[in-house]
């Protein structure tokens, strides 16, 4: 009697490695798909620990509201992205889809950047905008809550900022905003400070 079951045992366990060989299309073993990885290429161990989607509560012309983000993968970072944005992973650039002119470049630092040479940098490209003033440090009722450097110029065209930042990981970036004066400057403001205050290294 053992010897029949233990053959239909081999036989079943034939059968299920035929089929799964045959599904896969290849002699390699079927992989499990995962629903929550994001369509795009291999991802970093860490960004599977953040959802796919989140809420934000901000102060819009509507008053406050709750917006819902989608994470998105840049090159070495993630960040949630709202609805009315356009983020390109090659440039690093997060901008209104109605109008590009509105944007921020993000740059991942490395770990042992020059603030002073950073500064001194930041102040030549601004100085283009308009006068340039500074508000490094704690950035009170502001998404980011703390910038090692903030430099913004205000000028005919608009508002720019040049910030260097860091995530409660520990990973450096700098952003570079322009905010030109026009009708959609208030959609673009808040939105984008908090999808910034969501940028999270790859490691």
């Amino acid at each position: 009697m053992i010897q029949p079951r233990s053959i239909m045992m081999s036989i079943s366990l034939i059968v299920i490695v035929l089929t799964l060989a045959a599904c896969s299309g290849s002699n390699e073993p079927s992989a499990i798909p995962e629903p929550s990885m994001p369509v795009g290429g291999t991802e970093e161990a860490n960004e599977t620990k953040r959802p796919q989607t989140e809420s934000f509560e901000m102060l819009t012309a509507d008053g406050n509201q709750s917006l819902e983000a989608t994470l998105q993968q840049g090159g070495e970072f993630s960040l949630y992205v709202f609805e009315k944005f356009t983020f390109d992973a090659a440039q690093g650039r997060l901008s209104l889809t109605s109008n590009g002119d509105y944007y921020v470049d993000i740059e991942p630092l490395p770990s042992d950047y020059n603030l002073a040479e950073l500064e001194t940098a930041g102040k030549e490209e601004l100085e283009k905008t308009g006068k340039v003033s500074d508000y490094s440090g704690e950035l009170v009722e502001h998404p980011l809550g703390y910038a090692e450097l903030y430099l913004q110029a205000s000028g005919e065209e608009g508002i720019s900022d040049y910030m260097v930042w860091k995530s409660e990981e520990g990973d450096a970036f700098l952003f570079r905003l322009h905010n030109p004066k026009g009708e959609e400057a208030s959609d673009f403001a808040s939105p984008v400070l908090v999808s910034l205050s969501t940028v999270q290294g790859d490691s």
